[in-house]
């Protein structure tokens, strides 16, 4: 391992991204809240998936493959910003995708068309076959002379997890530069390799504020494990032991809603209210559903976090788009 005990990276993303407060948000709720704009870790690439791709692409690279094969769904932040990586590294893309072929192609998915990505796309019921898939797609490079490189879903192991371990450093000497503390980091939890990297970091450098995920997909018990057999893997493929997590991060369950991707009235009206109040944009997939659930677990208990309150804009901004006709009706809204 090199550097601050994680492996090489490549780098991929605009760093440090800023730390914001948010003013008006924080005298309504009586806390102080500030924001990390991941979302700003570039334009095509932004979000959190780039972070942890500075890695993977690494890795990729040493072993000079030229295609990189990943999964999500057909609104994807981590397969668009695999697709752009790829392109601009001089590589190829290999996207398993799922749901059924659009007629149009709005959002990440537009952008996965034009940066080349070859795109397959499965129906959901396959999805528990995803890894199966990605390496049949693998074989049938390998056959046409391609050298693939396999991430999965989010780009969620134990080497993609390494950015946020990555990211620790990063606001701590924030923080300290800016002369900032915080109670609590809240994020949203969609794939489990954001929150095992921050547990990561919090070994690797002592970080002090707590750790707390907010589901948007499965719950609480299910990312536990996920979580744990990411970090299992950080200690035997990587050498980074994490005492005590998973554990050690706080899951806040109730705010999948109807499911994964799919958004309920208060979500909608949570998301255009903080646009409106603060002209922060926040993603219905994610970060919409985890600053809702943020937001009302304040409301109903406002040291619930402690006082000052760091929440990771995670992007995926792209994802607006294609749900601009369930989100027409809000627009109005006063």
């Amino acid at each position: 391992m090199t550097g601050e005990g994680l492996p090489p990276r490549v780098p991929l993303a605009r760093l440090p991204t800023p730390i914001e407060r948010l003013p008006r948000l924080s005298e309504r709720l009586g806390v102080e809240l500030f924001v990390k704009r991941d979302d700003l870790t570039g334009f095509l690439t932004s979000g959190n998936k780039v972070r942890k791709l500075e890695f993977l692409v690494a890795e990729a690279q040493a072993q000079k493959c030229d295609t990189l094969v990943t999964c999500g769904a057909l609104q994807s932040n981590h397969a668009r910003a695999t697709a752009v990586v790829a392109r601009r590294l001089g590589m190829e893309s290999s996207l398993v995708l799922r749901g059924e072929p659009p007629e149009a192609y709005p959002g990440n998915l537009l952008i996965d068309m034009l940066v080349g990505a070859q795109i397959r796309t499965i129906e959901p019921e396959a999805w528990p076959r995803r890894a199966a898939i990605m390496e049949e797609v693998a074989e049938e490079l390998r056959a046409a002379g391609r050298s693939p490189y396999l991430i999965p879903e989010g780009g969620s192991n134990a080497l993609g997890a390494c950015g946020y371990a990555h990211w620790v450093a990063e606001v701590m000497a924030q923080c300290e530069e800016e002369n900032l503390v915080f109670d609590a980091v809240v994020h949203a939890v969609g794939s489990g390799g954001t929150s095992a990297g921050l547990l990561m970091g919090q070994a690797l450098h002592a970080f002090q504020p707590a750790i707390v995920g907010i589901p948007v997909c499965n719950d609480a018990a299910t990312f536990r494990r996920i979580i744990g057999s990411i970090l299992e893997e950080a200690e035997s493929h990587l050498g980074l032991k994490v005492d005590g997590p998973p554990d050690a991060i706080e899951l806040v369950d109730g705010y999948v809603g109807e499911g994964y991707g799919k958004n309920r009235p208060p979500e909608w009206a949570a998301l255009v209210d903080v646009a409106r109040t603060e002209g922060l944009l926040l993603d219905p997939v994610y970060t919409g559903k985890a600053f809702f659930g943020l937001l009302e677990e304040v409301r109903a208990d406002p040291g619930r976090f402690g006082r000052r309150i760091l929440f990771i804009h995670t992007g995926g901004l792209f994802a607006l788009f294609p749900k601009e006709p369930e989100l027409r009706a809000w627009l109005h809204e006063e």
